[in-house]
């Protein structure tokens, strides 16, 4: 199934989704096999895209929540928080399933401007999720490579992620590595996050 325009039936993406067309499966090609890429996802049925509006009634809060706590989210909530990501630096990819249109995959790859590295575009790895029930199609490394390759493409100097360590295997064979002296990842969480109301 090919790239979509820019709007289609179902409104406007998160992104362009002209910019899936010019990534280059070539560099990785030996990591997917048989060879699948998000123009050719292998499935007929299997649709790579950016995230659109219309997603919310596609089950995209819901196979999120096959990752973390999503919460009560409205769709008013959902439009907001899409508009403010549509202003740039974030790249929301999803599979859809057109069968059944519903979204049995996501990534989100979110870019950060820098100063250092000559005024470099930093890119993070953020959200992987596969429907439980669709996996063992190389779905997950689909997804991941297709915002990866987007990172290349879009500049980055580099792409990180925090993973679960008995993820790492995953990542590792797909290209991602920890870095000697440099594979610590430090959180702290917020019990109460204040609900910031546009005026």
């Amino acid at each position: 199934m090919g790239i979509i325009k820019k709007m289609s039936s179902e409104g406007e993406y998160l992104y362009d989704p002209k910019l899936l067309n010019n990534l280059d499966w070539e560099s990785i090609r030996g990591s997917l096999n048989p060879h699948i890429t998000c123009t050719n996802p292998g499935e007929p049925w299997l649709l790579v895209r950016p995230l659109q509006l219309s997603d919310y009634s596609k089950g995209f809060l819901e196979i999120l929540t096959q990752l973390t706590t999503v919460g009560n989210i409205s769709y008013a909530d959902f439009e907001r928080q899409y508009q403010s990501m549509q202003k740039g630096g974030y790249y929301i990819t999803v599979i859809e399933d057109t069968r059944t249109n519903t979204i049995i995959g996501a990534a989100s790859l979110i870019t950060e401007f820098k100063f250092i590295h000559g005024c470099g575009l930093r890119a993070r790895l953020e959200d992987v999720v596969v429907n439980n029930t669709y996996r063992g199609k190389q779905l997950g490394k689909l997804i991941v490579l297709t915002v990866t390759l987007l990172a290349r493409y879009l500049g980055c100097y580099k792409m990180t992620l925090d993973c679960k360590d008995h993820l790492i295997p995953f990542y590792k064979a797909i290209g991602y590595k920890l870095e000697p002296g440099n594979a610590n990842s430090m959180t702290v969480r917020f019990d109460e996050v204040p609900k910031i109301t546009s005026s």
